[in-house]
């Protein structure tokens, strides 16, 4: 049985959702109603793990269950915070998922090119 979201999670992802960013936009019209080689992918969807004893989350830009990939659009303000996201890689990789970093840019360039490196780490 799957346990209910703490209303802040349900929140925060609602609020990241509607403010999406072009760069999410764009890749998500190329992965959502599993237009993407049939898989399903969900965009800022909550990830909820144990830590230390309590419950914590984190929100994945994208997510494929099935592929077990988490993938991360950086814009400018991950060049401030790369440790915390080299951290936050570390405790996706060990809940057993796969983490794939894109930036904005190249999916506003180039969005075929980010769908076959997509395509190369499901």
């Amino acid at each position: 049985m799957r346990k209910r979201l703490p209303n802040i999670i349900k929140y925060a992802t609602r609020k990241l959702r509607r403010e999406q960013t072009k760069a999410e936009a764009i890749l998500w019209e190329e992965l959502k109603s599993r237009k993407f080689g049939g898989e399903k992918f969900l965009r800022q969807h909550p990830i909820v793990f144990e830590y230390n004893g309590k419950r914590r989350f984190i929100v994945a830009d994208f997510y494929c269950h099935q592929a077990k990939l988490v993938i991360e659009i950086d814009g400018g303000i991950h060049e401030k915070q790369k440790d915390c996201d080299k951290m936050r890689d570390k405790m996706v990789e060990l809940l057993g998922l796969k983490v794939l970093r894109i930036k904005n840019e190249y999916i506003q360039r180039d969005v075929l090119g980010v769908l076959r490196l997509i395509e190369n780490h499901a």
